[in-house]
């Protein structure tokens, strides 16, 4: 595996991707901030205060409709420190959350280890978060986090009412909830929602820079005045104070530039996309895509299926897709497909039949 690695590797960084982004190198990205820092006149901050991270916070907590909004290097900071600050004031080191969360599952149990927090499921595997699976997590809370979407799940939404439901439970209750947000801009399209909506329904919302915004790096965490000084100490407590933030705050200001309103466009490409892979003979989950990011699954074995995929990207120099795993499901295999740019320019039809060719799946047509 690890030589199909370094061979995809290396036959995708001179052809045309078709999922997630277009490569771009450094000195590119360079000149692209520096353009933007000219024409807006953008200023420095220093150990985050003032210059772009200023005007990003406030731009950011305008859009969400919070009162503030406090930039950290990194996602996993903002949210250990969200999830702390809460639980301080609640009196309480237990935190609910999915069994699934980007939490538990990529950060080293960090959030245990470094913060000393204490995790209760709020719900398993593939389940949406609902009032009831709160109710089912008895005993005082600090805090409750809802991931949108779910990542690993596929990237699974609740239902809108779900979340109206959910979070008058936990006000009820007065449990602080908390959203993982760091793909809210391309979630929001699911419900019909705006993203200030979607963030009145929480106590604080974290959101990344670089997911769906494009940006190098970096997280803001929205909610109310008291909190953001909280999280401030413990962002300096956490080493996350650096010297300045500048390059990612640009980024971030950039994808604000863009326009949100682009992953509606995004998530209906790859509703069309799912649909045409189904039709030949590749599973999809959801079935109809929540974003414009969802799992795909075909007959095979990884090694099998990657060899195509592999030979596929070196004779063509187009990439179909990324990577395949080996499903949970004996004979099956799975990868992550996201439909930004550059996918949304060509016929979804068309590149089903590419993708199914990659990994043989015609084959396997009835």
């Amino acid at each position: 595996m690890s030589e199909l690695r370094d061979r995809f590797r290396a036959a995708s960084a001179s052809a045309e991707a078709i999922f997630w982004r277009a490569p771009s190198t450094p000195a590119a990205t360079f000149r692209d901030l520096a353009a933007y820092a000219e024409e807006h006149d953008v200023a420095w901050d220093r150990y985050g205060e003032g210059g772009a991270v200023a005007q990003l916070e406030a731009e950011v907590a305008e859009l969400l409709g919070k009162p503030a909004a406090v930039m950290f290097p990194s996602g996993v900071m903002a949210q250990q420190a969200a999830l702390r600050a809460w639980c301080d004031r609640s009196g309480s080191r237990r935190v609910a959350l999915p069994d699934l969360s980007h939490l538990v599952h990529h950060e080293q149990d960090g959030p245990r280890r470094v913060l000393g927090l204490e995790l209760e499921w709020l719900t398993t595997g593939r389940e949406t978060p609902t009032a009831e699976a709160l109710d089912k997590v008895g005993g005082r809370l600090g805090a409750a986090l809802v991931e949108l979407p779910l990542r690993d799940a596929g990237c699974l939404l609740p239902t809108w009412d779900e979340l109206v439901e959910l979070s008058a439970a936990a006000r009820g209750r007065g449990v602080p909830l908390h959203a993982d947000g760091a793909r809210i801009w391309e979630s929001v399209p699911h419900w019909d929602r705006t993203i200030a909506e979607a963030a009145d329904l929480f106590d604080s919302m974290y959101v990344s820079l670089y997911k769906g915004l494009g940006a190098s790096s970096g997280a803001l965490v929205v909610g109310p005045e008291d909190l953001a000084g909280e999280l401030r100490s413990w962002r300096q407590r956490m080493g996350g104070t650096i010297f300045s933030m500048t390059t990612a705050a640009v980024g971030g200001l950039m994808g604000l530039r863009d326009g949100v309103e682009r992953f509606g466009a995004y998530r209906a490409w790859a509703i069309d996309l799912a649909a045409a892979l189904r039709e030949r003979g590749i599973r999809t989950f959801p079935e109809v895509p929540h974003i414009a990011t969802f799992l795909a699954y075909a007959p095979g074995t990884a090694e099998e299926v990657n060899e195509r995929v592999v030979a596929l990207v070196e004779e063509r120099g187009v990439v179909p897709c990324g990577l395949w795993s080996q499903a949970d499901v004996p004979g099956w295999v799975q990868t992550e497909l996201t439909c930004y740019e550059a996918a949304i320019t060509r016929d979804p039809g068309q590149v089903a039949a590419l993708v199914a060719e990659a990994v043989g799946a015609a084959t396997f047509l009835p």
